[in-house]
């Protein structure tokens, strides 16, 4: 049976992440659908240097299986034209804080992202998903940079 481990709590957001509405409490709310809205999202400070964001995921049980894991983002920039943004998407095990970010399990880069909202699924490696031993301490870091 599929599971799915979902953003259920704000774990850092030392730079002043946003969601839609400009609102700073319970961003993780925006980002935790079952199927994609574009309606509500998260968004980094303008002109970000090395911003980040740490939403906390739900726990799930361990699939005993080294295939079916996926980590997905859907993201975009403001708007078009203007400065060029960057964002990196970590799925990471035992986060604390920055000081203390536990173990990077997989890192996507997405340069020069567009103002259109893109999806991305990304397979885990099995050697990616077997340095998962903690379904309970999985959490997602992003770090949006202007480039």
């Amino acid at each position: 049976m599929a599971q799915f481990a979902r953003p259920s709590a704000d774990k850092n957001n030392p730079d002043s992440w946003t969601d839609q509405a400009g609102g700073g409490t319970n961003i993780y709310t925006t980002i935790d659908e079952t199927s994609y809205s574009d309606a509500d999202y998260i968004r980094s400070p303008l002109a970000p240097s090395s911003d980040v964001y740490v939403t906390t995921l739900s726990s799930v049980e361990d699939p005993v299986s080294s295939s079916g894991h996926t980590l997905r983002t859907r993201y975009a920039k403001d708007a078009a034209g203007g400065s060029t943004i960057g964002l990196i998407v970590q799925l990471r095990q035992g986060y604390v804080d920055e000081g203390t970010p536990g173990t990077l399990i997989c890192e996507r880069t997405f340069a020069a992202i567009s103002e259109t909202f893109t999806t991305d699924a990304y397979s885990l490696t099995s050697g990616e998903a077997d340095a998962i031993t903690n379904y309970a301490s999985l959490y997602v870091r992003y770090v949006a940079n202007q480039t």
